[in-house]
């Protein structure tokens, strides 16, 4: 998938203004207000009225959110209801809700609780699930980890992995966790006040990050470095 010139405006004034090409797993790094998140709104048309959006989308499918195109949001109690079990949230075929629960380390179970009966990365996990039922073609995260410890953090970001081995679907994933973006995803594409920056191989990237932004964002994600070759 190639999205060009996507661009999202706010009376005339440019927030973002940038260019991507997505082949495999892609992450859009930057610090809060760097255009990141508005950027899968205007993927999934979510932008508000307040603002408007254009781009050029070259795929082999259309960007349909619910069909082609799945959603997982930061924190995923805000994404189920409180007052219904998750077996009534599932809005897709049961087809393989019980494979997908065995892949994300869930018990069957869980299908009949209500959210609050479960701990957040096992609601992480529910939402993943209710995300891939639907088979999309393109997976959009919006710092799914952020709200978890370091061990779930890390958890969820091997299952992703495996996941979209699995499954072959594209992924893109937005944080501003340079590190766990290194982790997870193959190509980057960093942003600051809605630009790109640099963009490449994440690992390049990390090894070799061109600009200061980019070094400073690496520096607050791992202290002493010990990452490089």
């Amino acid at each position: 998938m190639i999205c060009r010139n996507l661009t999202i405006a706010h009376k005339g004034e440019e927030l973002v203004n940038i260019s991507f090409e997505l082949l495999d797993s892609l992450a859009l790094v930057g610090q809060s207000g760097s255009g990141k998140s508005l950027t899968l709104k205007a993927l999934l048309g979510l932008l508000p009225s307040t603002l408007t959006s254009s781009m050029e989308i070259e795929s082999d499918f259309a960007l349909v959110a619910g069909e082609s195109v799945a959603f997982v949001p930061q924190n995923a109690f805000t994404a189920l209801s409180p007052m219904s079990r998750i077996k009534e949230q599932w809005l897709h075929s049961f087809e393989h809700q019980e494979e997908l629960f065995e892949l994300l380390g869930l018990e069957q179970s869980m299908i009949h609780r209500f959210p609050s009966e479960l701990s957040g990365g096992q609601q992480q996990r529910i939402v993943l699930a209710m995300a891939l039922s639907s088979n999309p073609k393109l997976l959009l995260l919006d710092e799914p980890t952020t709200a978890l410890d370091p061990k779930l953090r890390e958890e969820i970001v091997e299952i992703l992995v495996q996941l979209q081995e699995r499954f072959q679907f594209l992924m893109l994933f937005v944080t501003h966790d340079i590190g766990v973006a290194y982790k997870l995803c193959k190509s980057m594409v960093v942003l600051k006040d809605g630009v790109v920056v640099e963009e490449g191989r994440a690992e390049d990237i990390i090894q070799n990050p061109k600009y200061p932004y980019t070094k400073q964002l690496i520096e607050s994600n791992f202290g002493n470095r010990e990452f490089r070759a």
